[in-house]
């Protein structure tokens, strides 16, 4: 490296990396492509996941001062399957209603609970119902020359999700109108069984003789009207097919080699920070829930501490007027870390490439379980709210990817990493 990079008080330059950033793209192109074409499907807890992992470290290992793997247990069939565990709740709610809304009312509550739980929140209510498998991440760091001031951590995750039919066959747009369908179907079923017990308890008390005086027939239409969602609600049992696994191509093979990308062209270029130390974290099964990031965070809890770090998780980086800092993650309910969504606001800006401010409104990606494990990250996706043909479909495969999207990407993550090394100068 250059003696006057190295003198304190000069700033980094980092622009000969940035200018090379079509050629990161086709790198990242070639290896998503090399992945899928060789190691399987990678649904989370899979061989194909171990595999794709076991390749990534070893090439982290050649960039890297530190690598290491570290497995975890995973219950991948968990995430997905409280669909059947919800939905057959409410079928139970519907039927007991006319009879016993109480028990009525307890299958419903139970179904939101899990849920809520279970989708809206990733929680782990009903993960060991199901069969446990073993999924792994990897922490691997490059050392600068000197005093270590700031961190960096570039996140992907290797394992792929398995298929949305209702995307495939008739787009976003469908599947987000089934999905606000059934929602409300829920909250209807909720909604007429606490109807039914307050006039059944009107009626034992002997208020105003209700059931007898039509509100029976009233509880029974509640009831009747309830079936207008056992469409939407059957339609969940085929929102996902867990015998199709997508390649995962965008979703998230870019996540993963972006950070990895970073890394090589720093080599490539023979440059080394002098005071922030660059890391890569691949975080296994996400699409089981995020659970590689919560595993990370909780075997990590209380380390890189001693000084400012940040970790960008990666997401779909594919169509380039969406590419994007994740302000809020988890379906709105998890604050981003604001220093995080600022460097990378601010580095966008500097090459002339101004990012969206978006949030994730349906799903997480892993900067939720990283923010929420108290450690300060940002979610950097790059896909539409209106969800593609792509997106969790057997069409995200090495084919159909942005390598524009790829390169633009690449340089704002190098001009973060610039910034954050003349910052710790400025110390």
């Amino acid at each position: 490296m250059d003696k006057e990079i190295k003198d304190k008080g000069v700033k980094m330059d980092l622009s000969s990396v940035v200018a090379k950033k079509s050629e990161a793209a086709q790198y990242m192109e070639d290896e998503i492509t090399y992945v899928i074409k060789n190691f399987g499907k990678r649904d989370p807890g899979s061989q194909g996941e171990k595999e794709a992992v076991d390749y990534m470290a070893k090439q982290l290992e050649e960039l890297c001062d530190e690598v290491v793997v570290e497995p975890f247990d995973v219950y991948p069939a968990s995430f997905m399957s409280w669909i059947y565990i919800s939905v057959t709740l409410m079928f139970l709610a519907m039927l007991t209603y006319f009879f016993m809304p109480i028990v009525s009312l307890i299958f419903s509550i139970v179904g939101m609970v899990i849920m809520v739980g279970q989708f809206l929140l990733y929680r782990k209510l009903v993960d060991k119902l199901f069969e446990k498998k073993t999924s792994y991440n990897i922490t691997a760091t490059k050392k600068p020359t000197g005093e270590v001031k700031r961190r960096i951590f570039y996140n992907g995750h290797p394992d792929a999700a398995y298929e949305w039919p209702m995307v495939y066959h008739f787009g976003g747009k469908v599947m987000g109108a089934h999905l606000v369908t059934v929602f409300l179907g829920i909250g209807y079923m909720f909604a007429v069984i606490i109807t039914a017990i307050v006039l059944r308890a009107g009626h034992a008390a002997g208020q105003a003789g209700i059931i007898n005086d039509g509100g029976a027939g009233i509880i029974n239409q509640l009831g009747f009207g309830a079936l207008a969602f056992v469409p939407s609600f059957i339609g969940m049992f085929f929102f996902w097919n867990e015998r199709r696994v997508c390649d995962g191509a965008n979703d998230n093979l870019t996540g993963c080699y972006m950070g990895i990308a970073v890394l090589k062209a720093l080599k490539d270029a023979g440059i080394e920070m002098e005071n922030t130390e660059v890391g890569v974290i691949i975080t296994g099964s996400e699409e089981a829930g995020l659970r590689g990031a919560k595993a990370w965070a909780e075997a990590h809890k209380g380390e890189y501490q001693d000084v400012d770090t940040f970790i960008y998780a990666y997401d779909t980086i594919r169509d380039l007027p969406h590419l994007g800092v994740c302000t809020k993650d988890l379906n709105n309910l998890v604050k981003a870390d604001e220093k995080a969504c600022e460097l990378f606001f601010n580095a966008a800006e500097k090459l002339g490439t101004p990012v969206k401010k978006t949030t994730v409104p349906l799903g997480a990606t892993d900067s939720a379980a990283f923010n929420q494990g108290g450690f300060r990250a940002a979610g950097i996706t790059a896909l539409a709210h209106d969800l593609q043909k792509y997106y969790h479909t057997r069409e995200d495969s090495y084919d159909n990817m942005d390598k524009e999207c790829l390169a633009t990407c690449f340089a704002i993550s190098v001009q973060v990493l610039e910034d954050l090394e003349n910052e710790a100068k400025e110390d």
